[in-house]
């Protein structure tokens, strides 16, 4: 099982270590590009080989267009007595992401305008993005808007916007089979632990679990890319190549304490689809199913309908759905270890029912196999959940099912139906189909 492997997470570590991981990128700023984003995924390189690519601005990437660089060093706004007011330094999420550079003073009435709040949350900071026209905003506290007094305020932002490139990670583990399971997680937001610091941890450290596996029976592609032209920009480079993906998980928001929830592929029965529910229903948690819909995270870019990958997208509360969301509060304090645990050890199941997903033929097809002779028999009836779980296994492996459609049918856990597939084998009453 991936979860004993030797690079695996303990299950008693892996709350505190994901979360370790989530605060060690939290103060940086990313953004669609820049240097926040190199940033962030020269970080992970501490982790995992991740290949960085650029994709420079100015390039037609499907019926999109790379955008300019955005950077930022500094910004602020003084009151009159050359106090800042609201402050870059103090949190990045002041200022809206693709702000123009500004430099001026200006009266209380005009800086208004540019001063983003949210009065029904009054002590939190949002977080925005201006990437539809040339503009500058700041983002604070409602709170801290009615504290400002009538007066002039020296306004600045240090920052560039200019030809630069959109840069995504990614990081490719061969298998025995060239076909493929796709991970993708978004990096282009600042300061947000939900959304998404808790899925680039989760995806960061199944990545490193799974190298650790001796042998792996698919290849995996994790990527770590911005969200929409990230996901966009990386389709249009590996058009030829999309077929060798057979399954994929988008992770995002996988770090609050809402209950898990899976959203279908655009198929809705894919074989990720499956795997996901199964492990769901066999947790013992509470859990959310929905279909899907063409809006969400990239998993909209992998099932759009040119490309029809089967990829679903694995949170705990979706996007949108959560009152913190796009806002300073979701913080450190927001995303619990013993959630980021829960997502990283959902994710390693449903890759472990995929990767032993397969077929085999019983041998002794005749007729109940005399189970005794072989140190199967424990006795009649067969009540007991393990040898229920032998005889299904031997009356409906004939080449057509694989152990999923075994452990669905019976309504056994995968876990209990591959056990059982395992002793047979070792009895040979088994052989995998082709092999």
């Amino acid at each position: 099982m991936i979860q004993n492997d030797r690079r695996a997470l303990d299950a008693r570590d892996a709350g505190a270590e994901l979360h370790r991981l989530v605060a060690a990128l939290y103060p940086y700023c990313r953004s669609t590009t820049g240097n926040g984003v190199r940033a962030t995924l020269r970080h992970l390189q501490e982790l995992i080989p991740l290949a960085l690519h650029e994709v420079p601005s100015g390039t037609r990437v499907l019926d999109w267009t790379v955008p300019r660089e955005w950077n930022i060093k500094d910004a602020y706004v003084k009151d009159d007595q050359g106090r800042r007011v609201i402050d870059f330094q103090q949190s990045n999420l002041h200022v809206a992401g693709y702000s123009m550079p500004v430099s001026t003073v200006m009266p209380l009435a005009e800086l208004r305008r540019h001063l983003i709040t949210l009065p029904d949350r009054p002590d939190w900071v949002p977080f925005r993005t201006l990437h539809a026209k040339d503009d500058w905003a700041f983002c604070l506290s409602h709170r801290a808007l009615l504290a400002l007094e009538d007066g002039q305020y020296e306004v600045c932002i240090d920052a560039t916007l200019e030809p630069g490139a959109l840069t995504y990670g990614e990081y490719f583990l061969p298998g025995a089979s060239s076909d493929e399971v796709l991970v993708s997680t978004h990096v282009c937001h600042p300061s947000l632990c939900n959304d998404n610091l808790s899925g680039i941890a989760v995806a960061t450290h199944v990545a490193r679990a799974l190298a650790g596996l001796s042998r792996r029976r698919y290849s995996y592609r994790f990527l770590f890319v911005p969200a929409t032209i990230g996901s966009i920009a990386w389709l249009a480079a590996n058009e030829p190549n999309l077929g060798r993906i057979k399954h994929g998980l988008v992770v995002a928001c996988v770090g609050d304490a809402g209950r898990p929830t899976y959203k279908r592929t655009r198929r809705g029965n894919a074989d990720v689809d499956r795997a996901v529910l199964h492990v769901l229903k066999n947790s013992g948690r509470d859990h959310e199913i929905v279909d899907f819909v063409p809006y969400g995270y990239d998993e909209r870019q992998y099932c759009s309908p040119g490309f029809d990958l089967p990829v679903g997208c694995l949170s705990r509360t979706p996007n949108g759905r959560f009152p913190e969301y796009h806002t300073s509060a979701d913080n450190l304090e927001f995303v619990r270890p013993e959630c980021l645990a829960e997502s990283y050890s959902t994710c390693l199941a449903v890759f472990d029912v995929l990767e032993n997903n397969r077929v085999y033929l019983n041998q002794n097809p005749k007729g109940e196999p005399h189970l005794g002779s072989r140190g199967l028999y424990r006795g009649y009836p067969h009540t007991d959940a393990d040898d229920l779980a032998l005889l299904w296994v031997l009356n409906l492996s004939d080449g057509r099912h694989r152990l999923l459609d075994i452990a669905e049918r019976s309504g056994t856990s995968f876990a209990s139906i591959k056990r059982a597939a395992d002793r047979l084998l070792a009895t040979g009453l088994l052989v995998e189909a082709g092999a």
